[in-house]
């Protein structure tokens, strides 16, 4: 069983085929798909799931806090359900591919006080942006 899975079943969520089907697709390290990717993949495996059951499945699991809903740069949403495990994103800057990254050190001490403004700072998210191999 997924991580993901394993995880909406302990947290009592109902497990209908299709929220089944999202999650399974979901599943994996590096996953940022679009909607539309989870769709076209959920559809191999359950040809009936329309397109809002996913869109809706997808929104809850994000309310949840067991998906990451992760935006870059005025393109199409993307879902990590690597919502567990404090990372933050690699992006290629021309083809949109996403990668999860672990920096070494505590990315809220980088910050340094006086440019805190009096914020308590809980988190912090950094993305790192290039060119993947394939668009180098």
């Amino acid at each position: 069983m997924s991580d993901l899975l394993e995880r909406l079943r302990e947290r009592g969520w109902r497990l209908t085929a299709q929220r089944r089907v999202v999650a399974e697709v979901l599943d994996g390290d590096h996953v940022h798909l679009t909607a539309d990717e989870v769709h076209a993949r959920a559809i191999e495996r359950l040809p009936e799931i329309s397109r809002a059951t996913v869109y809706n499945t997808l929104g809850e699991m994000v309310t949840i806090g067991e998906v990451i809903e992760v935006a870059t740069d005025g393109r199409a949403k993307r879902y990590d359900p690597n919502a567990h495990r404090p990372h933050q994103h690699l992006v290629c800057s021309r083809c949109g591919t996403v990668r999860d990254v672990h920096p070494r050190g505590d990315m809220l001490t980088a910050l340094p006080a006086d440019e805190r403004f009096g914020f308590t700072v809980a988190t912090a998210e950094v993305t790192y942006r290039g060119l993947c191999p394939d668009c180098s």
